[in-house]
């Protein structure tokens, strides 16, 4: 009989979590895994590999997880998912593969997510899966930004015999996986791991090279590469544009968690970062990014950490997963609020001046729109703020590449399905086109990206 709900796994308790790095998630044993292979119904036409942006099949590699067969699942995974450790963490399975599983349409999905974070582990204990490098074509291609639309074609282009250098301007290779997700998230051993991975087939990284900079588009191909991938990302931070944003203890969530994750400011002194966190830390948004930097603020040492979101609990955008541990960790979340103003005193912040919300009609998301109510101010003490309300790609490259076309975001602007740009030769893919998204859909970019570029080699 199949079981109507999803093997569980087990994850260290809320009161212990708050005090460490450690992720949150302990996975699941071989028999957990086997047990939640199991439920799966081996669908005639599987949904799933539709609703997964890379096309993994995943009835096959759950099937031989069931029998017990954990290296053929891996090398499934691997024959088009380039990171399945980092997937398998940090993917909203919820809303693509899970989300049109045949199982949730009467009892719960089956667990992918966790089945593939099974195997990437599994993998790590035992030997690892090399997929086959092609013939060599003798054609070079950059790939500018090591983010996971950037890792995704440099992968994909190596296994198909291309020679590829990736170009990253920070001194560790990653991108977002590195400096914008926390370690109890995501472990960066992880991270690493999966960049040692692509490094064993050959693909080439060379750390702190600022294109646009040190180099331009133009300078890669009279250095005699025959085409490039832009996958840079959304990493400059939005602002709220109100009065006190430039008060000291107001942090971007972009600067609060790459203090954090890249340069590691928890473990000071031992790492000479430290990061300035009070008793109260009130951030700003309702997405991902605003819990993960909820969730670190306890972590760092306060003792309460809020949340201040302009609408109420059901729009917000986050994962449910993530709303659910900020709240079994203690999170207090504000909503239907906006900040109207930071307060200081001495050029530092006393508090966050407020306004109440209430829903209006849908605006363009197709979210209903939050109207301030009048006369309803009111102010949260604190003396550390984060803001957590988007980001937007870095302008360098665009500004440094004659004809490459920008929409009126400073995307580029390139064709979804092969990641074309106005420029010859020249590709882009994930966040830097799209504005900011997921990680398995950059990852999906830059895989198709990958398939254009090898058609483009062959007809140049």
């Amino acid at each position: 009989m199949i079981k109507p709900r999803q093997t569980p796994m087990r994850q260290q308790r809320p009161y212990v979590r708050i005090h460490n790095f450690d992720e949150v998630p302990l996975g699941y044993s071989e028999d957990e895994a086997i047990r939640e292979a199991k439920r799966c119904l081996q669908c005639q036409y599987p949904t799933c590999i539709d609703g997964c942006p890379v096309n993994v099949d995943i009835p096959r590699f759950v099937g031989h997880v069931a029998q017990g067969d954990f290296a053929s699942a891996v090398r499934t995974i691997r024959e088009t998912n380039s990171l399945p450790a980092v997937c398998g963490r940090v993917c909203p399975q919820e809303d693509q593969c899970q989300g049109v599983c045949a199982m949730g349409k009467k009892f719960e999905s089956v667990a992918i997510g966790r089945l593939e974070r099974f195997c990437a582990d599994w993998e790590a204990q035992h030997d690892p899966c090399r997929p086959e490098v092609g013939p060599d074509t003798g054609r070079r291609v950059a790939v500018i930004g090591s983010g996971p639309a950037g890792l995704t074609a440099a992968g994909d282009l190596r296994k198909l015999g291309h020679d590829v250098t990736v170009l990253e301007l920070l001194h560790v290779a990653g991108g977002v996986l590195m400096y914008g997700i926390p370690e109890f998230r995501l472990p960066k051993a992880i991270v690493r791991r999966e960049v040692d991975g692509l490094r064993a087939l050959g693909v080439r990284i060379e750390l702190n090279k600022v294109v646009g900079r040190v180099v331009t588009v133009n300078g890669l191909f009279e250095q005699g590469y025959d085409a490039l991938f832009i996958g840079t990302g959304a990493g400059l931070p939005r602002f709220l544009e109100i009065p006190g944003e430039q008060l000291g203890g107001v942090y971007s969530a972009n600067e609060f968690l790459t203090r954090t994750n890249l340069m590691q400011s928890y473990r000071f002194p031992e790492y000479d970062t430290p990061i300035r966190v009070g008793e109260r830390v009130v951030t700003i948004g309702g997405g991902n990014v605003a819990m993960d930097a909820a969730r670190t603020a306890l972590r760092l040492g306060a003792k309460e950490s809020i949340v201040l979101y302009r609408r109420s609990v059901e729009e917000l955008p986050a994962r449910v997963e993530e709303v659910e541990h900020a709240a079994e960790e203690g999170i207090f979340f504000q909503l239907l609020a906006g900040p109207v103003r930071f307060l200081g005193d001495g050029g530092g912040l006393v508090g966050v001046e407020c306004i109440e919300m209430k829903l209006g009609e849908p605006d363009e998301s197709g979210r209903r729109r939050p109207v301030p109510v009048p006369d309803s101010e009111f102010t949260i003490e604190t003396d550390t703020a984060v803001i957590a309300v988007g980001n937007e790609p870095h302008p360098l490259i665009p500004k440094t590449t004659p004809d490459l076309e920008v929409s009126r975001w400073g995307n580029i602007v390139a064709d979804p399905e092969t990641g074309r740009t106005s420029v010859d030769g020249v590709f882009a893919g994930g966040d830097i086109v799209t504005g900011a998204a997921t990680v398995i859909e950059a990852m999906g970019a830059g895989k198709r990206a990958a398939a254009a570029i090898d058609a483009f080699l062959a007809d140049a």
